[in-house]
């Protein structure tokens, strides 16, 4: 796999009694990207929010996500399996950018590729992902070796983990990587406006959805 620096795959915090909502950004981060941002397209209705953003070492905006749906939730210690209606798809825009030197001259920030839009994407689902009968220590084992996992898929996108599926994007039958777990799906692919779009979901069926350019992210300010 062309990236080795894993960024912005942080886990949410899950300590405490109640349910922890995934964290809701400002557009701010969103405005410095250099690159356009892609959600689903206009067939989907429903609610739309902000994640995050990641940077490189320079500190240039290289990948950020918007969700769709209901805002997935990582359940508490000691909790139980997630309701099973929570539905949701969050859309990962990564800017495809080969290996280059770092801004200051000092080291070398390696390429992007339609694996790192994978990766992120796996990486996201399993940072939603709580499961049943499963402790806060347990569970960082878990994601830990579970992290490790998606890793190695993503670095062979042609493995018998993946299929192809084909779907819109702006309006053009667009080839992607998908596979299904347990936990939900992740797929993954690149559009003609040079950046990779990696997507993970659950309770939505990945078949019926299309993508597209978000034509004003300052509207989700």
């Amino acid at each position: 796999m062309e990236t080795t620096s894993r960024v912005g795959a942080q886990a949410p915090v899950t300590d405490g009694a109640s349910e922890v909502p995934t964290t809701r950004r400002t557009v701010d981060g969103y405005l410095l990207a250099p690159f356009p941002w892609y959600g689903l397209d206009e067939a989907f209705t429903g609610p739309r929010w902000l994640t995050q953003v990641g940077t490189s070492a320079d500190g240039a905006v290289e990948h950020g996500s918007i969700g769709h749906g209901d805002g997935p939730i990582v359940r508490s210690e000691g909790r139980g399996a997630k309701d099973d209606k929570e539905r949701f798809t969050v859309v990962v825009t990564v800017a495809a950018s080969p290996v280059r030197r770092s801004a200051d001259g000092t080291g070398v920030l390696e390429a992007t590729s339609v694996s790192s839009a994978a990766w992120l994407a796996g990486v996201g689902l399993l940072t939603v992902t709580w499961p049943a009968q499963m402790d806060h220590t347990l569970r960082e084992n878990w994601l830990d070796q579970q992290t490790e996992t998606a890793w190695t898929l993503a670095d062979d996108l042609d493995g018998e983990d993946w299929t192809s599926l084909s779907l819109p994007v702006d309006g053009v039958p667009t080839p992607f990587h998908y596979r299904e777990s347990e936990f939900g799906w992740v797929l993954a692919g690149s559009t003609q406006e040079g950046v990779h779009l990696g997507a993970y979901g659950r309770g939505m069926s990945a078949y019926g959805l299309g993508f597209s350019m978000i034509k004003d992210i300052g509207a989700y300010a």
